[in-house]
């Protein structure tokens, strides 16, 4: 499509945004009404540990919506010479789970706990034990139970609860609503009723009663919307706050705000059952879309939703690609010292091509990329770290194949539960994130997961071009379920690459996770050590 026609179709808001609050940056993404990316716009940002706990602030979060989105309309004004003032309607994505608690008048009574941190393992083990459920550490209700069992002050004070996503879908539309799979993140979802599961909302209010709280958890928690769903439009003080400027006009629908996995799950056309993806980046989660409801619950393997409410095993790992770009950076300072800088691409592109000439169990050579705690091997802090024989081939390939084998190891622990105990096979497996950039990436990955993964064309679109599809979805809910729009109207002519496990690779990636989990003991220790 050329310049002209899109242009006019921004003109007449024939287009969908999805905004996406990822962990180190927040993306736009302009689509036209056949959910094609026009254009994008971002913000850069980092989390903060401020007095323990993993944290944005507030202000951070608000300034980088109005950075991204201003960036988003410069970008459309100097492809197209066209402002954007309007759209077809609107998605806010965000990271899931965490805790943000508010009052009657709506302040946040303590800081934003991020997903990132491991400071609830109590609550989630006996909420865990309560339920019969799996309550990972992540989850709201698991923030809010360790508030109660440490007695802080602001639980008294507790008027509603919401993940990032459903708090800014909140300031920007005036409706305190939420998808159902980020909804699932915060509670317990039925997957037969499509609401927070009745059972376990008594259990939880017998369990807090003896503290004599003025709220009851079913009347903090959102509304649960599914995909589709009208939630709103934009008010005009959503407006003035999405885009200061005034440009942007109020009226604009909104479909319900969804957690980053909904999202991925979505961009990756994995909601059917017994289809799955993974999303590797800072984190790295797979997801599997369940036929029939798990045999066992595991404290490893979460159960959410996708976006209509399917159940869905997800495997959730705090550490994927963080101590990989940490060692990127020394070797990009390494270049610059030595008087031949390389471009920060072309030190992956090196590091990973390295990689590939590596042992395939990495010759003795194991990586832990444990920057922070790590609920599947029970870490509570991280120590990132290389560990070796003195017999072992240390050359620069084996160390960078450990580097990514690690980024892997936990999630392949957790998968492994679901190969073994639910005999769980699954017909697809889609990747998406930074990881997988690279072939090299796409090679390990598959090795890793013992299964073909697929690499769509729009992989690097991720987590706000889902998003936009959700948006889209709005209009055509009552001519199709959502799996149909994805088969029929997103995916059916894209492209995509297909990489095998390789018999080599698979054996010696099972070779690395054997050294790998008996020197767990090492980390613990190294963790116990250092974090007194």
């Amino acid at each position: 499509m050329d310049k002209l026609k899109i242009a006019e179709k921004i003109k007449n808001g024939e287009t969908y945004i999805g905004i996406e609050f990822g962990s180190t940056r927040i993306k736009a993404v302009l689509t036209d009404d056949e959910c094609n990316p026009i254009s994008s716009g971002s913000f850069t940002w980092e989390n903060e540990l401020v007095d323990g706990i993993w944290t944005y602030s507030l202000e951070n979060i608000i300034k980088g919506l109005q950075v991204c989105f201003s960036s988003l309309k410069t970008n459309v004004r100097e492809e197209y010479n066209m402002p954007l003032e309007t759209a077809g309607a609107i998605g806010i994505s965000a990271m899931m789970h965490g805790y943000m608690a508010f009052d009657k008048e709506d302040n946040l009574l303590v800081p934003f706990r991020t997903w990132r941190n491991t400071i609830t393992g109590q609550a989630s083990k006996k909420l865990s034990e309560e339920f019969s459920f799996n309550i990972p550490e992540r989850w709201s209700i698991a923030h809010l139970y360790q508030a109660i069992l440490n007695e802080e002050f602001h639980v008294k004070q507790l008027c509603h609860l919401n993940t990032l996503a459903g708090h800014i879908h909140y300031l920007l539309t005036g409706n305190r609503v939420l998808g159902i799979g980020d909804a699932s993140g915060m509670f317990p979802v039925n997957s037969k009723t499509l609401q927070y599961d009745e059972e376990m909302l008594n259990r939880f209010d017998e369990l807090v009663k003896i503290h004599y709280f003025k709220w009851k958890i079913r009347d903090v928690l959102p509304e649960i919307l599914l995909a589709g769903d009208d939630a709103g439009s934009l008010t005009k003080q959503g407006a003035l706050l999405l885009d200061p400027s005034g440009e942007f006009q109020p009226g604009v629908n909104f479909c319900p705000p969804e957690g980053d996995a909904g999202t991925g799950m979505t961009a990756t056309n994995s909601v059917r059952p017994l289809t799955g993806n993974v999303s590797a980046g800072t984190s790295v989660f797979a997801m599997a879309v369940l036929d029939e409801p798990m045999q066992n619950w595991y404290p490893e393997i979460d159960v959410v939703t996708t976006p209509t409410g399917k159940d869905v095993a997800m495997v959730h790992c705090n550490n994927c690609c963080s101590d990989i770009d940490a060692w990127a950076k020394i070797f990009s300072e390494f270049s610059s010292a030595s008087g031949n800088k390389l471009p920060m691409s072309k030190v992956y592109d090196v590091l990973y091509d390295e990689a590939a000439k590596g042992s395939a169990n990495c010759a003795g050579v194991t990586s832990f990329n444990y920057i922070s705690g790590e609920s599947i091997t029970s870490l509570n802090n991280g120590v990132p770290a290389v560990i070796r024989r003195n017999d072992s081939d240390f050359s620069l390939a084996n160390f960078f194949r450990s580097n990514l084998y690690s980024a892997l190891a936990t999630l392949r622990i957790g998968m492994n539960i679901l190969y073994k105990n639910e005999k769980l096979t699954l017909t697809k497996l889609a990747v998406h994130g930074g990881f997988v950039k690279s072939k090299v990436g796409q090679s390990v990955m598959a090795d890793a997961m013992c299964a073909p993964v697929t690499v769509y064309s729009t992989a690097g679109e991720g987590g706000p071009w889902g998003m936009a599809i959700l948006a889209s979805y709005t209009a055509h809910k009552d001519e199709m379920s959502l799996e149909d729009y994805l088969d029929n109207c997103i995916f059916s002519s894209a492209l995509s690459q297909v990489t095998n496990p390789v018999k080599e690779g698979a054996i010696g990636f099972n070779e690395y996770l054997a050294s790998y989990e008996k020197l767990l003991e090492a980390e613990k220790k190294m963790t116990e050590i250092l974090y007194k």
